[in-house]
């Protein structure tokens, strides 16, 4: 691997602090303009603020907020305060790549069973996965049926897997047993008390998408366990059992950013792996809730949102009429007269494209807030005595949580 203090370009020591700090000063200024969420407002607090870029926004079809969805701040057009939010948004999130390193070719047959964006994921961590000091056993964590680890193993290395479904944890020991692979896969929840016991010093830990606490919780435990080295992807900010975020750093502890469940969720929105007949299910739904929301206001006498369960796919197959009819007495209202069902139809795709237009200027915030949340744990962690890399290790095609921490302890 690169030497230390070699110049690949990712974040490291003091830079950590410098863009958290300069993050932290521009989601806080701006909370206005990406707490709200479109999806539950009729009129945005900062429309009356900037009537103009509302305006425009308002304007656009659907199809041009899908293709700006991915990479708002190439919009060239919008009026203020659009262009200086998008400038300041890419410079802070811009991130290089960790440096790269050949793959052995895998295994014959690796690969079985494992889906193929799947795979391309372990293969982009593993080619990033760079360590002064050779890992002698891996700890796959959150490990499903242990592909990754699998994949990481070489040489006289040993592996554990740790997983809390019995049948992937049978899974997955039937597979490193027919690959003839030094691997032990041990049913354990990483939430449980006892799940410090699982985790020795020489472990190095590796977890690829761990959601919100259980990554979490493998930084506590692994630095306490006095591993050197532990190698994270984090996903799922919102995966947490509180109802606010708790800060992990000194500096994420000082800021007056608080974040709610619903905050937390908005690095999740950019989703660039649905095939189009998912998407178009997607859409139509979205827009079947947004014309019952109008109707819910209504029937309510009552401007405000009315959160609605998740419903199978199967309810996109009845009239809209029946739709609004039967989601309305899931939520114990009942239809008074006879609706237009006809024009509510046609206000919720209307609404959908202006929804998803004015959920461009969110989206300004969203890699930022990932940012800042991914460096809260990297600061954590130099809190803990690791020097930390912070870079990412594929591009966002292959999946948007590209981002991936390499914490290492000095062995002298």
């Amino acid at each position: 691997m690169p030497a230390k203090g070699a110049d690949s370009g990712v974040l490291t020591g003091e830079a950590l602090l410098a863009r958290f700090t300069a993050l932290d000063t521009f989601l806080t200024a701006h909370q206005g303009l990406w707490k709200p969420r479109p999806f539950t407002h009729l009129q945005l607090p900062w429309e009356t603020s900037y009537p103009e870029l509302a305006k425009w926004l308002r304007g656009r079809s659907l199809e041009a907020a899908e293709h700006d969805h991915h990479q708002p701040w190439l919009i060239e057009d919008a009026p203020a305060p659009f262009p200086e939010l998008s400038a300041i948004s890419h410079a802070l999130s811009t991130v290089p790549a960790l440096p790269g390193k050949r793959l052995s070719a895998p295994a014959h047959r690796l690969n079985v069973d494992v889906p193929g964006r799947k795979w391309q994921q372990i293969e982009a961590f593993d080619s990033r996965l760079q360590f002064n000091t050779e890992p002698a056993h891996w700890l796959d964590w959150c490990a499903g049926k242990g592909h990754l680890g699998r994949r990481l193993l070489h040489g006289e290395q040993q592996l554990t897997c740790l997983e809390y479904d019995p049948t992937l944890v049978a899974s997955g020991q039937q597979l490193s047993q027919r690959h003839h692979l030094p691997a032990t896969h041990l049913q354990q929840d990483v939430l449980a008390q006892d799940a410090a016991q699982a985790i020795r010093a020489e472990h190095t830990p590796v977890a690829l998408h761990a959601c919100g606490d259980l990554h979490v919780q493998l930084i506590q435990l692994a630095s306490a366990a006095g591993c050197g080295q532990m190698a994270i992807a984090p996903c799922c900010y919102n995966r947490i059992r509180t109802e606010h975020y708790q800060p992990l750093s000194d500096a994420a502890k000082g800021s007056a950013l608080q974040l709610s469940l619903d905050d937390l969720s908005l690095p999740l929105t950019e989703t660039v792996t649905a095939g189009a007949r998912v998407r178009k299910q997607r859409d139509q739904s979205m827009a079947r809730r947004l014309g019952f929301d109008l109707l819910q206001r209504q029937i309510r006498g009552c401007d405000e949102y009315l959160p609605t369960p998740s419903l199978p796919s199967a309810w996109l197959e009845k009239s809209f009429a029946q739709y609004c009819t039967d989601l309305a007495a899931l939520k114990d209202l009942s239809t008074v007269g006879t609706p237009d069902w006809t024009a509510l139809e046609a206000a919720g795709h209307q609404r959908l494209a202006e929804v998803r237009n004015l959920e461009l200027v969110r989206g300004l915030f969203r890699r930022p807030l990932e940012l800042w949340l991914v460096l809260d744990r990297a600061l954590l962690l130099s809190q803990k005595g690791y020097g930390v890399r912070l870079g990412t290790f594929c591009e966002t095609p292959l999946t948007p949580r590209n981002l991936m921490l390499l914490a290492e302890r000095d062995p002298t």
